[in-house]
């Protein structure tokens, strides 16, 4: 098999995570659907790049200029250049896309974190809790040294105690579940290959029922939690507060799903699990896929080389 056809692999895979990571996220607890999701989406991303980027090489070096500065004595056997030109500039476009809007994204939530940042930083704390003087109901878990939940005066006006101490237990556990990260990966593939939109999607939802969880089990009463996340969610739905997409937000996701999740009982593990497995083996294929295609297109260019028989 050409290592340039075992390429096209990773490219074609993710596509296969879009049905599966919603199966996923609708089925599995959050906790375990959010490691899986996560890891399966840098897995197919990682690949999908890999292959990309090794089809733009194979493409220049079908190039008589490019193929003599890298010294090739011989043609590539597995790149014709009516074909791999094409799909060498087809993957030039694909990761120029990618580098363009993810560095449109970076430089945009940098701005916000700073901003954010810097707003809270001017507001008395108590332990990790700041509070803002807005008229806008809002909420959010903000990372950095130290992680603080910042929460507007007109969102503490908008819960009762019991709601209120709800809320701040689903934002204390996004700070420590570390779920900044986790949506920064999310956001990261979806950059990479567009199929990896609707895992991203998924993630998100996840990181929001791991909180919720927590939440329930920090206060004791899901009826509560489910209570304050819809209250939450409505009175900041349209919150103007400057924060980064990573910062998760009290009225994150979509809050009839999660509102249902709280007061629905808990999912069959073990009907879900070959879901999981599935998405597992799909990332494992593509990683495997592309690896095997780089290397062996890589020996290839040894044999055009002259340094290898």
């Amino acid at each position: 098999m050409s290592p340039l056809f075992l390429l096209l692999v990773p490219l074609a895979l993710p596509f296969a995570a879009r049905p599966l990571s919603r199966c996923v996220v609708r089925r599995l607890p959050p906790d375990p659907a959010l490691y899986v999701l996560t890891a399966s989406s840098l897995l197919l991303a990682g690949a999908s790049v890999v292959a990309l980027g090794t089809l733009v090489v194979a493409g220049l070096l079908t190039l008589p200029g490019l193929a003599a500065l890298a010294e090739l004595v011989h043609p590539l056997p597995s790149a014709s250049g009516l074909v791999a030109l094409p799909v060498a500039g087809a993957a030039v476009g694909a990761l120029a896309i990618s580098t363009w809007t993810l560095t449109r994204w970076t430089v945009r939530q940098l701005r916000a974190f700073r901003s954010a940042t810097r707003e809270a930083d001017h507001r008395p704390t108590a332990g990790d809790l700041c509070v803002i003087e807005s008229p806008h109901p809002d909420a959010y878990a903000l990372p950095g040294r130290p992680h603080r939940v910042v929460v507007t005066t007109a969102m503490l006006r908008s819960l009762d105690a019991a709601e209120r101490d709800a809320l701040l237990a689903h934002e204390r556990a996004h700070n420590q579940g570390h779920h900044h990260y986790i949506l920064a990966a999310a956001e990261l593939t979806a950059h990479c290959h567009p199929a990896l939109r609707a895992p991203r999607t998924a993630i998100r939802l996840a990181v929001e029922r791991a909180a919720d969880e927590a939440a329930a089990r920090a206060t004791g009463d899901r009826r509560l939690t489910a209570r304050a996340v819809a209250r939450a969610a409505l009175a900041g739905h349209a919150a103007r507060t400057v924060r980064p997409d990573f910062a998760p937000a009290a009225s994150s996701g979509p809050v009839p799903q999660r509102v249902a999740a709280l007061l629905a009982p808990a999912p069959r593990v073990h009907a879900a699990r070959w879901i999981a497995v599935v998405l597992a083996c799909c990332a494992a294929l593509s990683v495997t896929a592309g690896a095997v295609g780089a290397f062996a297109f890589h020996q290839q260019v040894e044999v055009a080389q002259g340094e290898a028989p």
